[in-house]
């Protein structure tokens, strides 16, 4: 193996920046099983890390990237061996050990998944860490007991990775999915992935959030946080159930105890990167079958690993749609 390309993030002041660089095998971070990147994605989390605008990255210097899937070069762990296709999402990955942003990966062996049947390399890259994180959120609130015949299920930050999945998802599912947004813009895309109402932000008064307001939806995934969140705690069904998935609004909290109380109203955290298996396979199987999405093509748009720098700004200033595949390599 020779040189290779990779975008790394340094801090230099206090802030930190990303710039294309070369690395060489011994730059690797530790780990079983090397992989030649052929895909990655860019999620909110992502650009945040590579512009400095979140406290993301834990150490410096850091390649970037939370997703990637490949091709493994040499493995020591007899569970993967050279030419197994691959794929890799949270734990460290991106954020304190060297992520997808690079020509090669090393990672350790309980972090690699083989690459689902049904799932090109692309497509996994699609569904990423978005799609795994919208189908944890399902199988929680499933869990939870949410079912299609309890009422309407509600997604915030629709337009967004993981908003367009779950909406997809949901449809599919047999839920009735209203989507929310703030992009009046999108309501055909929106449409189009199944959803069968769309809702504007700007038609909500969060101003003045009653403890108990009007009993609307069975089930919510939230993407925002703060005052959106409030609002659809205060608008639950009895017995519903809201994944807290996201925090692209706000990360603070103002409501009252009782939705909880007086509704019975549950509230589930959702946290994709630290998922372990066998769950996190399980996960992936069904991103390749029952829970594979029906518009990947229609949420997705492809950018060479060139284009990567210019493309954090949209996630940043809240104009990003669906999902963006960075084509590293290539399959």
């Amino acid at each position: 193996m020779g040189p290779f390309k990779a975008y790394l993030i340094e801090e230099a002041e206090g802030k930190s920046k990303g710039a294309f660089v070369s690395m060489d095998e011994a730059q690797l971070d530790p780990g079983e099983v090397t992989i030649r990147v052929a895909y990655s994605s860019i999620n909110y989390k992502d650009a945040l890390a590579a512009t400095g605008a979140g406290r993301i990255v834990r150490r410096f210097p850091c390649v970037g990237g939370i997703d990637l899937s490949g091709i493994v070069e040499k493995s020591t762990d007899q569970r993967f061996k050279a030419g197994d296709p691959v794929v890799a999402t949270g734990f460290d990955i991106g954020v304190a050990h060297h992520g997808g942003y690079a020509e090669y990966a090393r990672l350790p062996a309980e972090w690699v998944v083989p690459l689902p049947t049904g799932l090109s390399l692309r497509d996994a890259m699609v569904l990423g860490t978005a799609g795994f994180t919208a189908v944890l959120a399902t199988i929680r609130m499933e869990h939870n007991g949410l079912a299609p015949d309890q009422g309407p299920v509600i997604v915030s930050g629709a337009t967004g990775g993981v908003g367009g999945m779950a909406v997809d998802m949901l449809a599919k599912l047999g839920y009735r999915v209203t989507a929310l947004t703030g992009k009046e813009s999108e309501f055909d895309y929106l449409k189009r992935l199944g959803a069968a109402e769309v809702m504007y932000r700007s038609a909500l008064d969060l101003s003045h959030i009653r403890p108990l307001g009007k009993s609307l939806w069975a089930g919510a995934i939230d993407n925002l946080g703060g005052e959106v969140l409030a609002w659809m705690a205060s608008s639950m069904k009895y017995g519903g159930t809201i994944a807290c998935i996201g925090l692209a609004a706000d990360t603070t909290l103002n409501t009252t105890v009782m939705p909880f109380i007086l509704r019975a109203v549950s509230l589930l955290g959702i946290d994709s990167g630290g998922v372990r298996e066998p769950l996190r396979s399980r996960i992936w199987q069904r991103m390749g079958t029952d829970l594979r999405p029906k518009h990947l093509i229609e949420m997705t748009r492809t950018i060479g690993f060139d284009e990567l720098p210019e493309a954090f700004a949209a996630y940043i200033q809240g104009k990003a749609r669906g999902r963006v595949v960075v084509e590293v390599a290539g399959a």
